[in-house]
């Protein structure tokens, strides 16, 4: 299989990047002088710039673009006004999750969808196939580059640049750079304060030279999929393929805040809804290491000798210096008891744990 490659591929050839497939794209994983580690601590204690433009973008738009798109996605479109965006999921009839998605609502009749990459066909397809007469829906996933600005010397990094940083989270601007339009948003992965910018192909290399270059003077890194990944999970922030399946419902992956539970309509509500009132399925939970283990997605835990569950992700916190998951686990493990997970052929002590695992400070 052919992979794509990033616009800024160039640019991460020239920093030494070790690279690794993700979402049929050929990525980043992490740099030459520092890696993972140092990657983390710069978003954690300063800057760091992270391609994703393999992040899928579809525009849907049309006369009734927002009142069709709130029939099919989970959460509820009319909490949020125009310059806003929304964390949603496109779900199966039986509630499944076909994607988690960020919703950029630009106007009534025009929508930016942000969806994983390797999912992003599949949800224009599910669009177009409901779709009224009337909608258009564009699959433009290589008409733009995503850079994300991360840490809590963004806002000056970007401002340096000349680019408004002072929108609420969750929000967006559109700005100019190097007589570009670009889209500004208050968004990330993270769990730190920063940006997501959405940029036309064209001017892919030009912003991200330009915050290099004023992140400088701040410590800023280039940062892959590595860190992004420790990142995440520290903060707690399910992974579409892993926290969040055909398998794995939004109730089951504790993200019910990002459903509209009283709209009449959406795609897999009967089922979620029969599934939430049941309180049967197993849930999501957070597990952190009582010694040095380090748990890996698809793990076995115990708990009192009995089969409890599964790691879904896992990896070694930067932040704490010890191991952290997120886990699949029968509703009898509750937060703040112990359970056992076999890592490859090891038994290891974790203790159930509400993430975020580390203090977030997206605002």
């Amino acid at each position: 299989m052919t992979l794509a490659q990033s616009p800024l591929h160039r640019r991460h050839v020239e920093l030494g990047a070790k690279f690794a497939e993700f979402g049929g794209w050929e990525m980043p994983l992490e740099y030459a002088g520092g890696g993972v580690l140092a990657e983390h601590k710069a978003v954690r204690d300063a800057v760091g710039v992270f391609d994703v433009s393999h992040l899928g973008k579809a525009t849907v738009q049309g006369a009734g673009a927002v009142d069709y798109l709130d029939r099919c996605f989970t959460n509820a479109l009319a909490r949020i006004d125009a310059g806003q965006a929304q964390y949603t999921l496109c779900c199966d009839d039986d509630g499944g999750v076909v994607d988690d998605l960020i919703v950029y609502r630009r106007a009534d009749d025009d929508v930016l969808l942000v969806p994983n990459a390797a999912n992003t066909a599949e949800v224009v397809r599910r669009l177009r196939e409901r779709a009224p007469e009337g909608l258009t829906i564009t699959d433009r996933h290589h008409d733009y580059a995503v850079l994300a600005v991360q840490g809590p010397r963004s806002d000056e990094t970007l401002a340096a640049i000349g680019l408004p940083v002072s929108h609420d989270y969750m929000s967006y601007v559109e700005a100019e750079l190097g007589g570009e339009a670009i889209t500004v948003c208050r968004t990330g992965y993270t769990g730190e304060r920063g940006y997501e910018l959405v940029v036309p192909v064209s001017a892919a290399l030009t912003a991200w030279d330009a915050i290099m270059a004023a992140g400088e003077a701040y410590g800023i890194r280039a940062c892959g999929l590595g860190a992004r990944d420790t990142l995440r999970t520290e903060m707690g922030y399910p992974l579409h393929g892993q926290d969040l399946t055909r398998d794995i419902t939004p109730v089951m992956g504790r993200v019910g805040w990002a459903v509209g539970w009283d709209k009449p309509e959406f795609w897999g509500r009967d089922a979620l809804l029969a599934q939430r009132a049941a309180a049967e399925v197993p849930l999501l939970r957070g597990l952190v290491a009582a010694g040095r283990g380090i748990a890996r997605p698809g793990m076995a835990v115990s708990a009192d000798g009995e089969e409890a569950g599964r790691v879904t992700s896992g990896t070694f916190s930067p932040t704490l210096r010890k191991g952290v998951a997120l886990a699949l686990l029968d509703r009898r493990v509750s937060v703040g008891d112990e359970v056992t997970v076999d890592v490859r052929g090891r038994t290891e002590t974790f203790v159930v744990t509400a993430p975020p695992f580390v203090e977030s400070s997206t605002r």
